[in-house]
């Protein structure tokens, strides 16, 4: 059994998205109290989140970006950038805890401490651009994660495997001149942001890092697994990273209310564990996943329990 850490606090509730609103307090809950009822949970490495160093934000978004989010926050303004990423008093606060509690997972598995990963963070990230917040998403999680795992662990090649029914525009905009992070996303497109066409591949001394798989609306599980199996899988071990980090949203889910991709829970143990071999392969096991989207609080608790029990049995 591998050794595997959870990050959840009571603090990434406090971040209001307002009435009706789909990312909202009610998803961490539900992930927590599904995952308190398994009987691996005790087992679990704890993570906890606390403020990082601003300089690691710094690396993917512009100071003047976060210096701004802080100041419209304080202000008290409800919305940045766009009407669908709400703000409270606390959100600055929060997304800077986000950001804090996966750095402190990537630590984790970094010192040995653990070998996998869940991060059950909110707001989520991959949305987020280097001067704009975007679909719900104020700092780029995994992406800040990413460069801090080459600047502070000096890892060389890190694999980024997008799932999340939207294509993570940020993260790509990010890594896109990159050749040491390998992006991979499949989603459903056309569909928010807008970005993710197969002709997206990276540019410069990037191209060919980046890997667009778009998704018909009404793809389900046989799509995925044969484009996880001949052309993910593949790319990976071809790359052979040091570390895997998933961007791990389950809105594909067929429940879900925010898309029309018709992915069953099982599919994400599947996905999952085809990662972890990847990891078990060329990455000393290194796995993390940090949660972006999900919005059916049912499949979404259950849907990362099969991941965290892929982790933890795997």
């Amino acid at each position: 059994m591998a050794t595997t850490a959870y990050l959840y606090d009571k603090i990434y509730l406090e971040h209001d998205s307002g009435f009706g609103h789909p990312e909202r307090a009610e998803r961490l809950t539900a992930i927590n109290e599904k995952l308190k009822s398994q009987e691996y949970y005790d087992s679990l490495i704890k993570i906890h989140p606390s403020i990082p160093n601003y300089r690691h934000i710094e690396a993917i978004h512009s100071k003047h970006y976060v210096t701004r989010v802080e100041k419209e926050i304080e202000k008290g303004e409800r919305y940045l950038d766009s009407m669908d990423t709400v703000v409270c008093r606390k959100s600055f606060e929060v997304a800077l805890m986000a950001v804090g509690g996966s750095l402190n997972m990537c630590d984790a598995v970094m010192s040995g401490k653990a070998s996998a990963g869940f991060c059950a963070v909110r707001p989520p990230g991959h949305h987020a651009e280097y001067d704009y917040a975007a679909g719900f998403c104020i700092f780029n999680n995994i992406a800040i994660s990413a460069k801090y795992l080459q600047s502070v662990h000096s890892l060389k090649k890190i694999a980024i495997v997008d799932w999340d029914v939207h294509h993570g525009n940020g993260t790509q905009h990010s890594f896109e001149k990159d050749r040491s992070i390998l992006y991979i996303s499949l989603h459903q497109y056309p569909h928010y942001p807008g970005t993710g066409a197969s002709h997206e591949q990276g540019a410069g001394d990037g191209k060919g890092f980046t890997l667009n798989i778009p998704m018909g609306a009404g793809s389900g599980d046989d799509q995925y697994l044969d484009a996880f199996r001949n052309r993910i899988v593949p790319e990976l071990n071809r790359f052979s990273p040091e570390i895997v980090l998933i961007s791990a949203g389950f809105d594909a889910h067929k429940s879900d209310p925010l898309s029309s991709i018709r992915l069953t829970t099982a599919s994400f143990h599947q996905f999952t564990k085809m990662l972890h071999d990847v990891a078990k392969t060329h990455s000393k096991g290194r796995i993390i996943a940090f949660l972006e989207g999900g919005y059916n609080l049912n499949t979404l608790a259950d849907s990362v329990e099969t991941v965290v029990r892929e982790f933890v049995e795997g």
